[in-house]
């Protein structure tokens, strides 16, 4: 069983690279998101990304910094299928996931105007937002000393595999392809 961590920073192509992998190589995807999400309907809480950052943040401290990639980690292994957990965002995650067997992280990112046309065509509950917001919830996002709290800059720093994705989508295609063979993954 193999599993894939995807972090990157907002709407540099994470949903992408799951989605190709999931459809090219049969993968469960797991997603930090839909775990938040799931958890906010179950308290009858607002969707948006601040509430998913809170609660979050909320349940590393509870139990540790880990504690979300773990829960799905557990899932997968239930699965007993190669998976892939997404969104990892803690330094705490990928140490944790780190401690596993077939584990590799993959990072993506591309330039933020690119980043920001991408998030308003996706048009998530999440990506409701002007430019300025965007980048102050990036900045929020990229860098904290509270193991708790999301810190994509080393996140990024900690991947097996950083990916650019400022060209077509087939530019990215190709480079996850180059990476799965070289984790000796076959289609």
């Amino acid at each position: 069983m193999i599993i894939i961590g995807i972090t990157g920073t907002i709407g540099a192509g994470k949903g992408t690279m799951v989605d190709y992998i999931v459809d090219c190589y049969g993968f469960k995807h797991l997603s930090v998101r839909q775990f938040l999400i799931d958890s906010l309907t179950q308290k009858g809480e607002s969707i948006n990304r601040d509430t998913m950052v809170a609660l979050a943040n909320e349940l590393r401290a509870a139990h540790k910094p880990s504690y979300i990639t773990d829960c799905l980690y557990d899932q997968a292994l239930l699965s007993g299928e190669n998976c892939i957990i997404e969104s990892i965002r803690t330094p705490g995650e990928v140490l944790s996931l780190r401690e596993k067997e077939n584990f590799f992280l993959f990072a993506v990112d591309a330039k933020p105007e690119t980043r920001y046309e991408r998030i308003v065509k996706r048009n998530s509950e999440t990506d409701h937002i002007d430019f300025e917001t965007f980048v102050a919830n990036e900045k929020r996002e990229m860098n904290s000393d509270n193991p708790n709290h999301q810190n994509l800059k080393k996140c990024i720093d900690l991947a097996d595999f950083v990916f650019d994705n400022n060209g077509k989508i087939a530019d990215l295609h190709q480079q996850i392809e180059d990476t799965l063979i070289k984790i000796k993954l076959e289609k």
